[in-house]
């Protein structure tokens, strides 16, 4: 960060943190990951997901939605790839993903749910 100089000088050059190791689209990144699970109802699936693998009329029912509404929300998770889908027959089943990113995800929400005193199974 060529040129770049902080207002004040505290004895440390904060723009160096970010020099080379991080760039805005990961930081954008991050929060399209983040922002999924800010709607409750989604960070509701995707819990339940994380301790389950079932189908939308059984998560609609738990989660006390319809299956459209649910389905919409299935989508969304599918696409930022934190559950993953498999078809059984005519009926199609969610879970959590495999993936680095939904596994962050699932120890962060336990942790938190744990610490406001809602242990999940």
């Amino acid at each position: 960060m060529e040129n770049k100089k902080l207002p004040h000088d505290h004895g440390t050059n904060t723009l160096e943190i970010f020099e080379g190791t991080f760039e805005n689209r990961s930081f954008e990144d991050a929060a399209d990951v983040f922002s999924l699970v800010s709607d409750s109802t989604r960070l509701k699936i995707f819990c339940l997901l994380c301790h389950t693998e079932d189908c939308v009329i059984n998560i609609a029912a738990a989660v006390q939605m319809s299956s459209p509404a649910v389905s919409h929300h299935l989508r969304v998770l599918k696409n930022a790839r934190l559950i993953s889908s498999k078809k059984v027959g005519k009926e199609v089943y969610y879970t959590v993903a495999d993936t680095r990113e939904a596994e962050l995800l699932h120890a962060a929400v336990d942790k938190m749910m744990e610490i406001r005193g809602c242990d999940i199974i």
